[in-house]
């Protein structure tokens, strides 16, 4: 059965698998997800069980991850434009959440002693070629 069905790609959430999933199906391939019910019912067994598994039969396998690879991995603007960097103008720019300041620390403890969310956290872009981090107007 192995021979069959090919694993293409892995995902901790279940709805990062059906966008890709969605995507794949548009384009004619048939896809399978592996222990996404398992995810779906208890998210945090997903590291331990190795997230939900993506997979296609063998012969569409290199059609598929080309397909994969043509998606856009990194963070994009409300226009649906590349976000670039303002140090080194990469486009390669993620999004990234950080505790930095007293703000944000002090709400992650109330929020955590008090068990309520979400907890106050300031969103910042960074650079993933040069490290820069900076926030987007």
């Amino acid at each position: 059965m192995s021979d069959i069905f090919k694993t293409i790609a892995k995902y901790q959430y279940s709805t990062e698998a059906q966008i890709i999933k969605g995507r794949l199906e548009s384009e004619g391939i048939p896809v399978f997800l592996s222990d996404n019910f398992t995810i779906e019912t208890d998210p945090l067994v997903s590291n331990a069980i190795g997230g939900i598994k993506l997979k296609v039969y063998a012969e569409d396998a290199l059609q598929a991850q080309h397909i994969l690879e043509t998606i856009q991995k990194y963070s994009v603007d409300d226009e649906g434009n590349a976000i670039k960097c303002i140090n080194c103008s990469s486009n390669h720019i993620a999004m990234v959440s950080t505790i930095t300041d007293f703000k944000s620390f002090f709400s992650f403890i109330i929020g955590f002693l008090s068990g309520t969310l979400p907890f106050y956290t300031k969103d910042k872009y960074r650079c993933e070629d040069c490290n820069t981090e900076f926030d987007i107007k």
